[in-house]
């Protein structure tokens, strides 16, 4: 068990192509940890192993390693940079107390990379950030610097500055402690010395007004305000290194070094918003922040752990089991390697477990209950199936595989549709995963999009009548149902609405709160025995769930049974079952029949130069704009609500007007009235079973 104040847990994070994975593999080459060299494009990269990153050149999941530097001890988690695979980056920063944000020097700031630094802040990390490919072409140093301080603010200071760059990129120049050669510094560090060292002092009122009387801050006094000031975020000290040099990479560790956070510069907080203290004698409070299921269907948990011991066999209360489990070997993870650890691991530490199916992304080890981890609600579904008939089981089986592993993949039976869908943040995350279920699986799907749930309702009252009779020799059918129907309001409290005086003295009232139905006993006087009213019910909830004009769930309706005719011979529950279905259906035909569509809010956050193609766009897709808000950084966010029809694919189209630069968020609102045109294109697709002589 390593000393809180050694231990340096770091997450990278940025955009897509920034070199985390390089920077990573540079780490354990230049401390000697593994031989190099060690290659993305040649499929040797420690952290990107599994062989769809080997076949696309780009992470999917994250990766854990460890090392040691300057007498620290390294936990290092890898991250994707694609916006497809955001939730490996945030479930990540849950284990560790400093995210280093990776900046492309050509690029510049990135959708994503806007994204995981606000993500870093909500997890109360220490944030740095790291300017990497310094060598490489057409890069304008000083600009990036400005865009970086328009965006997060002049608390974001340069550390070190480089000594040349593209080609003639060197390594870097202190910034804190400023050498006496710095002609070839790209920027003169001395400029940059005092607003640095104002940023460090600002967490502590002494040092900085003894600074202002003209008392420089010790070095000592620097080293340990330096820490508060990160965790504070007073400072984002910024980086610069090549990780395909290795120039400047072990000044980056240095960095983190001195100014990352260790566990016990971390404030943890239980979700009672009591404070965890990371001691090894206190209570476990450990948590489980990814799941991992490697190519041999081996589930490994990774947990990090905030208080108290773990070790091997202990066995620990557990938020998602029902009573307390028993600990598996805690394994060190090196990429795709894994290591047993023989002593206990203690606050600050990462470990693995292997084979616990009661652990699950989230979990909480210990009797104190955390804040459970944010994460972004899928937008992109398609309904799925196999290939090959009779895999409808392992399909499933596989799908939930991928729900375990990754917690920005859902998978829902649509009980209206009768479809499998799958839900991720983009094409290319279910493109990936297709994929996956080939590779680990060996199954093949095929995809569509779902049908969307739209309703059938009424909006006007309507009554009638519907008899059935049937003789064919023998016994014969015979039931006569008389209804009117109403239309509700949309949002009805149906269980309050069934109190309602207008219903007293009828003798039963009947609802279903998930499809706001209402149906009322209103017969007198024995036209109908009361043996075959349960049947009439049936008959009315088999229109409700299959739908009349379009074969959609009936919602928001209420029927009134309030007369019929039975014969004492041939009367029976299945006519009586008939003849209400089909007085449902003609009636309901007469009170102007409409489909409701499901509207969504979304929140649609891009460059200020494309606030009015947004604008333009909703427009074209039936929606309604109710406002904007400054997003930071040049951008903005519009808020709207659209039809959800007109928003299935759209994350393609805002990929395309901005670049890859917007980003949304989207979820359900409430239904409405879809438009004549639209709804007879709809109803004329769809085909509606008709049971009238059943």
């Amino acid at each position: 068990m390593a000393k809180l104040e050694t231990i340096r847990n770091l997450v990278l994070c940025g955009h897509g192509s920034t070199g985390k994975t390089s920077m990573a593999d540079a780490f354990l080459t230049v401390t000697g940890t593994i031989k190099g060299p060690l290659s993305v494009d040649d499929g040797s990269s420690i952290c990107d192993f599994d062989p769809e990153e080997k076949s696309h050149k780009y992470s999917i999941e994250s990766a854990n390693i460890h090392f040691s530097h300057g007498g620290k001890n390294f936990n290092v988690i890898d991250t994707p940079g694609y916006p497809d695979f955001v939730g490996q980056a945030i479930s990540s920063m849950y284990g560790v107390d400093t995210a280093m944000i990776v900046i492309n020097a050509q690029s510049g700031i990135e959708v994503n990379t806007r994204r995981v630094f606000d993500e870093a802040g909500v997890a109360g990390l220490g944030r740095m950030i790291c300017i990497n490919k310094m060598d490489g072409d057409n890069i304008d140093f000083d600009g990036l610097i400005g865009d970086i301080q328009e965006m997060w603010g002049s608390n974001c200071v340069l550390l070190n500055v480089p000594v040349g760059q593209g080609a003639d990129f060197k390594g870097v120049v202190s910034t804190l402690q400023v050498p006496d050669d710095t002609a070839d510094a790209l920027v003169d560090p001395k400029s940059i010395n005092e607003p640095l060292i104002e940023s460090i002092i600002e967490v502590d009122d002494a040092v900085m007004e003894r600074y202002f009387e003209g008392q420089q801050p010790t070095d000592a006094e620097l080293s340990k305000l330096i820490v508060q000031a990160v965790s504070s975020g007073s400072l984002v000290p910024i980086v610069c290194c090549s990780a395909k040099t290795q120039a400047g990479i072990k000044e980056v560790l240095d960095a983190v070094t001195m100014c990352g956070l260790s566990p016990a510069d971390r404030k943890y907080t239980a979700a009672d918003e009591s404070e965890i203290t990371p001691d090894p004698n206190g209570p476990l409070v450990a948590r489980v922040f990814r799941t991992r299921i490697d190519p041999f269907v081996q589930k490994l948990s990774f947990i990090r752990i905030l208080s108290g011991q773990l070790k091997r066999d202990d066995t620990v209360p557990a938020s998602t089991a029902r009573k307390p489990i028993k600990m598996g070997p805690l394994l060190a993870v090196q990429g795709e390697s894994t290591e047993a650890i023989n002593e206990a691991a203690g606050p600050g530490d990462i470990v693995a477990v292997a084979k616990m199916d009661e652990l699950h992304t989230g979990s909480v080890l210990g009797e104190t209950e955390l804040e459970p981890i944010k994460f972004p609600t899928p937008m992109v579904a398609l309904a799925v199936s196999p290939k090959s008939r009779g895999d409808e089981t392992k399909l499933s089986g596989a799908l939930n595989k991928v729900v375990e592993e990754d917690p920005t993949f859902k998978l829902d039976r649509d009980v209206q549709t009768k479809e499998l869908v799958m839900t991720g943040m983009s094409d290319l995350h279910l493109t990936i995963i297709r994929e996956k279920l080939v590779r680990r699986d060996k199954l093949e799907v095929e995809t569509k999009e779902p049908r969307i749930a739209f309703r059938e309702t009424i909006q006007s009252e309507a009554e009638g009548s519907y008899r059935h009779k049937k003789q064919s020799g023998g016994r014969g059918q015979f039931g006569e149902v008389h209804i009117r129907m109403y239309p509700l309001p949309r949002g009805t409290d149906i269980e309050e609405y069934a109190t309602k005086d207008r219903f007293s003295g009828m003798k039963e009232t009947h609802y279903n709160e998930q499809s706001n139905f209402l149906w009322v006993d209103a017969i007198v006087g024995g036209v109908i025995p009361g043996n075959f009213m349960p049947a009439v019910g049936k008959g009315f909830a088999e229109r409700v769930e299959g739908g009349v004009i379009a074969g959609y769930p009936v919602q928001d309706v209420c029927v009134v049974v309030h007369f019929g005719k039975y014969h004492d011979v041939d009367s029976s529950e299945a006519a009586f079952k008939t003849a209400a279905r089909n007085a449902f259906k003609e009636v309901f035909e007469k009170a102007r029949p409409s489909l409701l569509e499901p509207i969504v809010k979304m929140d649609v956050t891009v460059p200020e130069s494309n606030v009015g193609d947004v604008y333009s766009d909703m427009s074209g897709r039936s929606g309604r704009v109710s406002g904007s808000d400054a997003a930071g950084g040049n951008f903005t966010t519009v808020h709207c609500e659209v039809p959800l029809r007109e928003v299935t694919t759209y994350s393609r189209s805002l990929s395309s007007m901005t670049g890859g630069m917007g980003s949304y968020t989207m979820e359900f609102s409430h239904y409405d009235v879809m438009p004549p045109n639209v709804q007879q294109e709809v109803v004329s697709k769809s085909k509606v079973k008709d049971d009238d002589d059943e």
